[in-house]
């Protein structure tokens, strides 16, 4: 096995060996040109607006900003620290010193107590927030003096310092309420390029920019976030002109090339997409069952055929580009195999070609959210494949008022992927501990191979052992999937040809709201 690097412990060691000097803000226009108001047409909203239950915990906010903050390519620079963090007690203490003048939108000076109280709360039991096992490495956040915040690891975290990308809050505001069910839920207040001057829920977020920003005037002064799920409806209004802006499924992206009044960007991604299998169920829960899906999927036609060519097929969560990614368990379509698998395990065909097994027909339910067009493809696709195995599979559409409910028991046709290192996406992914916690570990996996490569790779510092922890779990998942994993899409978004300084970033699964070409909106520049 290859010694490949792991992105985060690389992050890690370029951290301790940096240079802690002050950074010059990078937003800003400067030169008082307006770009004018943008409407960006995005599939999406945030449940909430506040950081401490999760929003912008992997930067990118535009309302907020996290002690670091990430540059095109993703590697870590200081926000509303003024450098980046020094590393001291062999990575189990983080010191951080604040950017001098920061003011929260509403006047009052960014504190060291600011940042204690928003990694306290996030972590606090009482707070409903979905992301505490990212932030499990902390055992203390301090502040010291009049600008410094000192974190205190329980163990060495090799990713660490990218963790601290998260918004902070206001305590003045913020800790006089509910963070559960407070107003600073919907109407937050930070240090970022721009504040939220409405939000109509499942319509539109309007944001305004910042007079008392940091990093100088951004040259786009006002912008909104249109949401629109349907995928067909965003085309139509951008076509129209209705909108500037707007992420868009491979087929109709397509659409648009020719347009010299419009450009196209494409962003890699790690974001994927797979079949939840609930272990509780009698059919999806048999690993004879699992194992045949895998076996039985035609990644690379969904790829042509779905994606258009813009992806890539997904052998487990992390995409076959990855530093950490395993690479001799890729695998072709093996309609044979996966009939193979079957036959031992006592599913056995009926007359219509669908098995039983001990009168358990093998059939199940696949839902999947309305009006999203590459899901539902992705969807019909993959109960295609698996009726050539003999497997029954009824795709459904929903909202996911509808799914929510019904996930624990029923497949769902999902998305995930988180970018900065392997930990990111796959411990909340598969770690036992967090089954059925919201939408971790949605197929509520119970494995303790990859539990212990989880917990391998996330306390380990020394990259041969973190790439071995990955390597193992991936070789655990092709044996035994909690998932079927399809494939890794590029993302697509499609804007009027009227401003500089756009571009993208290697992206997660949550894109279209804070990803993007927008994710820099407060940089861009009009064209003259």
């Amino acid at each position: 096995m290859s010694t490949r690097r792991i992105r985060g412990a690389a992050v890690t060691a370029a951290l301790a060996a940096a240079v802690t000097a002050c950074s010059a803000p990078s937003g800003g226009s400067g030169d008082g040109e307006s770009a004018g108001p943008v409407v960006l047409g995005v599939a999406s909203e945030p449940d909430t607006l506040s950081p401490l239950l999760g929003y912008g915990k992997d930067g990118n906010s535009k309302i907020f900003d996290g002690l670091l903050a990430r540059d095109a390519d993703l590697k870590l620079k200081p926000a509303l620290a003024s450098a980046l963090p020094k590393i001291t007690d062999g990575g189990r203490t983080y010191t951080y010193t604040l950017r001098d003048g920061v003011e929260f939108s509403d006047g009052e000076p960014l504190t060291p107590a600011d940042v204690v109280y928003t990694y306290r709360t996030a972590l606090d039991p009482k707070t409903n927030s979905t992301f505490k096992s990212e932030l499990d490495a902390v055992e203390e956040v301090r502040a010291s003096g009049d600008d410094k915040v000192v974190f205190t690891l329980k163990y060495p975290y090799a990713p660490f310092a990218a963790r601290t990308v998260l918004p902070i809050v206001p305590e003045h505001i913020a800790g006089e309420q509910d963070p559960n069910t407070g107003s600073f839920n919907t109407e937050p207040v930070g240090t970022g390029p721009y504040v939220l001057t409405g939000w109509s829920k499942g319509e539109k977020l309007s944001f305004k920019a910042n007079p008392r920003y940091w990093g100088g005037k951004p040259a786009v002064e006002a912008f909104t976030m249109a949401v629109i799920a349907d995928d067909d409806v965003r085309a139509t209004r951008l076509r129209s002109g209705d909108l500037d802006g707007a992420v868009l499924p491979p087929n109709l992206a397509a659409t648009f090339k020719g347009d010299d009044a419009r450009r196209t960007y494409e962003a890699r991604s790690y974001d994927f997409r797979a079949v939840t299998l609930p272990t509780g169920d009698k059919v999806t829960g048999d690993r004879a069952i699992r194992r045949a899906l895998d076996a039985a999927v035609d990644r690379d036609a969904m790829v042509d055929k779905i994606l258009d060519g813009a992806g890539r097929p997904a052998y487990g969560p992390l995409p076959v580009d990855d530093p950490a990614f395993t690479e001799d368990i890729e695998r072709a379509q093996g309609l044979g195999k996966a009939g193979k698998i079957l036959d031992e395990a006592g599913w056995k065909p009926g007359e219509d070609g669908i098995r039983s097994r001990d009168g358990q027909r093998a059939s199940f339910g696949l839902l999947y959210p309305s009006g999203d067009k590459v899901r539902q493809d992705h969807a019909l696709a993959y109960a295609s494949d698996a009726k050539k195995a003999g497997i029954d599979v009824k795709v459904e559409s929903a909202t996911w008022e509808v799914i929510e409910p019904r996930m624990k028991d029923t497949a769902v046709l999902a998305g995930f992927g988180s970018v900065g290192d392997p930990d990111f996406g796959l411990y909340t992914l598969l770690h036992s501990s967090l089954a059925g916690d919201g939408f971790n570990n949605m197929a509520r996996y119970d494995n303790p191979a990859v539990d212990r490569a989880l917990d391998d790779g996330r306390r380990s510092q020394d990259p041969t052992a973190r790439t071995s922890a990955y390597d193992t779990l991936q070789r655990a998942l092709v044996r035994d999937p909690g998932y079927t994993f399809l494939t890794h899409i590029d993302h697509l978004y499609v804007l009027a040809d009227r401003w500089n300084g756009l571009s993208t970033q290697l992206e997660p699964h949550e894109h279209g709201f804070a990803s993007g070409p927008w994710w820099n909106i407060e940089d861009w520049q009009p064209k003259k």
